[in-house]
């Protein structure tokens, strides 16, 4: 993909507990609050034929806020739905996606220096703070300092995940941002997206 500056900083990751209705009402919402704004579809445990219906449902409400998406791991969906694809620590690694995916983001898991972004065009560095959307995360979590030496390492963007909202977004100087709770459980997923993109 294009090494120009990305043209979004804030990602919003989708929560299907919310249920399907509601998650998609919700992001619609958050998509309102204006330019700089992507969606990863984010699904744990849903078969393939529930995550691939629900990536079109989500694509439809990106491409009517005119905002980029991304899915997790699986390739198959992201090329069929035309979305750009999110490597988990379970994906293959992004050097070897690229060649598949030459004009589409890359965005790759990083817990700790080391971890493989070759390839990739962005990095979600995490947990930066105790994450609400894994209660029971059990990895210590960077810290601002944390994520700002681990993000100095890395050869591409790095988007704050893990605990993220306006308050504490603005401890950080991040390339931008990826947020569940934050946006999705907030009152007010417009104004609680607008703050971040106000950071």
């Amino acid at each position: 993909m294009t090494k120009a500056p990305l043209p979004f900083r804030v990602l919003v990751i989708t929560d299907w507990a919310l249920g399907n209705d509601e998650l998609l009402r919700r992001l619609a919402l958050a998509l309102r609050a204006g330019q700089g704004l992507a969606v990863q579809h984010r699904h744990p445990g849903a078969v393939d034929r529930l995550f691939f219906d629900e990536a079109v449902r989500v694509k439809q409400v990106c491409d009517a806020a005119g905002a980029p998406l991304f899915v997790n791991s699986r390739l198959d969906v992201a090329l069929a739905v035309g979305a750009h694809l999110h490597c988990t620590s379970h994906s293959l690694p992004p050097r070897e996606l690229r060649q598949l995916l030459p004009d589409r983001w890359i965005s790759c898991v990083v817990h700790a220096k080391g971890d493989d972004v070759e390839g990739a065009d962005l990095a979600l560095v995490s947990p930066v703070f105790p994450p609400r959307s894994k209660p029971d995360d059990t990895r210590p979590p960077l810290g601002a300092a944390g994520f700002e030496t681990l993000a100095a390492t890395l050869p591409c963007p790095a988007f704050a995940l893990g605990g993220i909202d306006a308050t504490t977004a603005g401890s950080l100087s991040a390339a931008g941002v990826a947020v569940i709770s934050g946006v999705l459980h907030a009152a007010d997923p417009e104004a609680a997206t607008r703050a971040l993109l106000n950071r």
